[in-house]
């Protein structure tokens, strides 16, 4: 919502008042004096009027946890454990997921309350990599590498997936670095050569690397550095 737009919703300013505040420098957004009507202001925003606090800005959270295999990535579920129910945190209806794993899958899931963030997270626009370990029923045949980064058709969205480049570390383990996240794309991809995934486990995000220090169902809270990599 812009500033002014926030302003005016405030039932004891009108439209004009509003000018004026912004004008005369009375309004801080985060802590600066802003004179910007345009300026966005979210639910994480601090505004104040002087010394008085219009807003006081809902604090921002962000987690990493290393989701383990017959967890579900939702935020409720009737019959499963869900990855909120791993956290001890207040407000977790507050929270949400960027990304998620299947139910067999582990490894790198990311939860937030910031909604922008999340999406700048996952959006298919903005082609974050996101690196997976794989291991297969069968030895993984090396013209696999080609097919993946060529892309794969699949027919029930009619699409080709985007190129997926695949590393062989042993006959049947691998590393897939995907920058989308179709519905169960990497057991179709090795489907299309006959080969059932019979593990999978995500180790990073984008520039956000899953912590080796967390074991299964284990969380901590992001850096700054990290929460800066979207």
């Amino acid at each position: 919502m812009r500033l002014d737009r926030f302003l005016s919703n405030l039932p004891r300013f009108n439209r004009q008042e509003v000018r004026q505040l912004l004008a005369s420098g009375r309004i801080r957004l985060d802590g600066q004096t802003c004179c910007d009507r345009h300026s966005e202001v979210s639910v994480f925003s601090r505004v104040e009027l002087d010394d008085e606090l219009l807003q006081t800005g809902k604090a921002a959270r962000y987690f990493m946890l290393h989701k383990p295999i017959g967890v579900v990535s939702a935020t409720e579920h009737p019959e499963h454990r869900t990855v909120l129910d791993l956290l001890a945190e207040p407000d977790k209806h507050e929270l949400h997921l960027a990304g998620r794993l299947d139910l067999n899958t582990s490894g790198l899931l990311l939860i937030t309350n910031d909604g922008q963030w999340s999406r700048r997270a996952t959006s298919p626009q903005h082609k974050q990599p996101k690196v997976y370990l794989v291991e297969t029923e069968e030895p993984i045949d090396p013209a696999c590498i080609a097919t993946f980064a060529q892309g794969l058709y699949f027919r029930f969205e009619d699409l080709i997936t985007q190129p997926a480049e695949l590393e062989i570390l042993a006959p049947r383990r691998a590393r897939l670095t995907l920058c989308e996240g179709r519905y169960h794309q990497v057991k179709r991809m090795f489907g299309h050569f006959q080969n059932k995934v019979v593990g999978l486990h995500r180790i990073s995000m984008g520039a956000i690397v899953l912590d080796e220090r967390l074991a299964p169902s284990q969380y901590r809270a992001l850096t700054a550095a990290e929460i800066a990599c979207f």
